[in-house]
């Protein structure tokens, strides 16, 4: 990684510290989770001071190139999965895509009565039963996200037999019950992570999070899934193409 500064160039240090690291991440030098070198031995090997450092560090940080750990030091962060507008799909699909294997398991799962709010959601009278599916979803073995789906068990009685660890939901709403969704509306919002939820993710209580609500309709436009979602910030980040309408 080591790449000499030039104080003669009228580029910052700190700017051309964080090109010789972000370098190294973009050629493979670095790898994911690798560790930086310490602000220290980092300072002593290019000349420059620790505020250098760590404002070369901090920019890498806020870019999403590296995240720093309280009390072990800076570490390569993971590539986040670009997620925007784009097909109704599983996680499993999802994943797939990504070149991902993608595997879960099960929280929580159980019929409960709905409440005013869940059943405004999915179009039910309050107290009308609701099969809820908690899973933590997995990529390549790495937590990914806490999903909790609730539908309608009018619309598929024997969800609450079915094996649902690894399974895709989607796939089993369509080949078992003949269930589809056509349309989905999803909000999302930023969130940080409480204890439990980062324990099961694995990362710090407090980290950034998404938490994403998606409602999911049928053909006919009758609400087939709610699903709220806590989805790590550090593995996710939202990407938006923007055209500007024709004045």
């Amino acid at each position: 990684m080591q790449t000499a500064l030039d104080k003669r160039l009228p580029i910052p240090l700190y700017h051309q510290l964080k090109s010789v690291i972000l370098n190294a991440i973009q050629s493979g030098d670095l790898k994911p989770d690798d560790q930086i070198p310490p602000e220290s031995e980092l300072a002593q090997t290019y000349g420059v001071s620790k505020i250098t450092v760590r404002q070369a560090l901090r920019e890498l940080a806020d870019l999403g190139y590296v995240r720093r750990e309280q009390g072990r030091g800076t570490f390569v962060a993971r590539t986040r999965l670009a997620q925007g507008p784009r097909d109704l799909t599983s996680f499993t699909e999802e994943m797939r895509r990504h070149g991902l294997a993608a595997a879960s398991r099960v929280l929580e799962a159980g019929v409960m009565p709905a409440d005013a709010a869940l059943a405004e959601r999915l179009g039910l009278r309050p107290g009308d039963d609701v099969f809820v599916l908690k899973r933590l979803r997995l990529a390549d073995g790495e937590p990914m996200s806490i999903q909790t789906a609730h539908i309608p068990l009018e619309l598929a009685p024997g969800l609450p037999e079915e094996s649902l660890d690894d399974a895709s939901l989607y796939e089993i709403l369509q080949l078992h019950y003949g269930r589809q969704p056509s349309r989905a509306r999803e909000a999302h919002s930023a969130v940080l992570i409480e204890a439990e939820d980062a324990e099961l993710l694995g990362v710090p209580p407090g980290s950034p999070a998404l938490a994403a609500e998606r409602i999911a309709y049928l053909e006919s436009g009758q609400p087939l899934e709610f699903v709220h979602s806590v989805v790590r910030g550090d593995r996710y980040k939202i990407v938006l193409d923007l055209v500007k309408e024709p004045a």
